[in-house]
């Protein structure tokens, strides 16, 4: 099968780890992923920010680059949601319920001998609706222990502009995030979309926590 991707802005800028581990996965199973050079934001910090013009624009621009193909992937549920919602676009889907609920595939042949705690974002809970895939497929990562995160459901205080236009909040509730991250015995936490991930990462990092944080698809890609 012929697949695009859209990495999104983060995954080009600031972790782009993500977008070469789900390329990674979906070539070993045998399907062809084509990048679309011309792909730029799909708009939905502009909205979130007040700028619908802005956001219409860029819809428009990503429905005329991605619309020719039949399925799009992404590794961030956030995007995947915004692009379903305000573009009107059916067939974007983010990783993890692209292989179960599409492709009907949970094994990819992964291992990760690790203890991992599974951050479900506000956006693969409410908007995209990815369900249970993610844990799915980390139930058949060989080695992999899922442990399981207190309040697990809760924000992780990024929410896009939030964090900074709400930096105290944003940051007690990064400190009740990785306050259960630690409490579960995990060695890893990891998620859909890697602006939450960086959050994450970046309170871990500067309590020099022994927790990493890693995106899902880059535990998927892992041999």
């Amino acid at each position: 099968m012929r697949i695009a991707l859209f990495v999104t802005c983060i995954g080009d800028t600031l972790f782009p780890e993500a977008g070469r581990a789900t390329v990674d996965v979906l070539e070993r199973l045998g399907h062809e992923v084509v990048f679309p050079a011309k792909q730029t934001c799909c708009g939905q910090m502009h909205l979130n920010s007040g700028y619908r013009r802005d956001a219409e624009r860029l819809g428009a621009r990503f429905r005329a680059i991605f619309e020719d193909h039949d399925l799009v992937v992404a590794p961030s549920s956030s995007c995947v949601g915004h692009v379903r919602e305000f573009v009107g676009m059916a067939n974007v889907f983010e990783l993890s319920e692209l292989l179960v609920a599409k492709l009907g595939v949970e094994d990819v042949g992964a291992t990760f001998p690790a203890r991992v705690a599974y951050h479900p974002t506000c956006h693969s809970l409410r908007v995209t609706r990815v369900g249970d895939a993610p844990r799915r497929l980390l139930g058949k990562v060989r080695g992999l222990e899922l442990v399981e995160l207190e309040h697990a459901g809760e924000c992780c205080g990024f929410g896009g502009t939030f964090a900074v236009k709400n930096a105290e909040t944003s940051s007690a509730m990064l400190a009740d995030k990785c306050d259960a991250l630690e409490a579960s015995g995990a060695e890893c936490c990891t998620a859909v979309d890697g602006s939450c991930l960086l959050q994450i990462g970046g309170g871990l990092s500067r309590r020099a926590s022994n927790v990493r944080a890693l995106h899902l698809a880059e535990i998927l890609a892992s041999r």
